[in-house]
């Protein structure tokens, strides 16, 4: 797959139908992210306030060949102090866009835009132990698996170990 066919921009109103879809569709939302119902009157909420898009997170649309077929997030994350923080992301794609190279691309995006517009040292991404396709999408674009977060994520009727990776701005910046 051409990267170039994949980009990220801000969510605008005609895209709902998308979140609406992953809160209430179990095979949208993907079966490392479904973790029951959301209440998407919220996702709208906070649009309204502030696109999506503020100073401790965001969502961006993924396209890939000119449609929506999922978003990706981040969320600041604070290590004790608010000057000790970092960025956690994370994606979400429709079931035909999977496998496909297009969460790479769009998570190698999010990166550079992170790190271009943010002080951020460091991002972390969590996935499920058993999601042996987001590890190796992490792999590629350079994050470095940490360790594994004991039942961490209540999901399918029981808790689930994590995986965590990260990527430091130095190792981004070298690459």
């Amino acid at each position: 797959m051409d990267e170039a066919e994949v980009a990220l921009r801000p969510v605008t109103a005609d895209d709902f139908w998308l979140f609406e879809r992953q809160a209430v569709d179990p095979e949208a939302a993907g079966r490392f992210n479904w973790s029951g119902f959301r209440d998407v009157r919220a996702t709208r909420r906070r649009f309204d306030d502030d696109g999506l898009v503020g100073p401790d997170g965001g969502v961006l649309i993924v396209v890939h060949d000119g449609a929506a077929v999922g978003t990706v997030s981040w969320s600041r994350t604070e290590y004790g102090m608010p000057a000790w923080w970092c960025w956690t992301i994370g994606i979400a794609l429709l079931p035909d866009h999977r496998g496909r190279g297009v969460g790479t691309a769009a998570q190698r995006l999010l990166v550079g835009y992170l790190f271009d517009t943010t002080a951020a040292q460091r991002i972390e991404a969590y996935t499920d132990t058993e999601n042996l396709a987001e590890q190796h999408a992490l792999a590629r674009i350079g994050f470095a698996r940490e360790g594994v977060l004991r039942s961490t994520q209540f999901r399918a009727g029981r808790w689930r170990d994590l995986v965590m990776y990260s990527l430091l701005r130095p190792d981004h910046d070298a690459r």
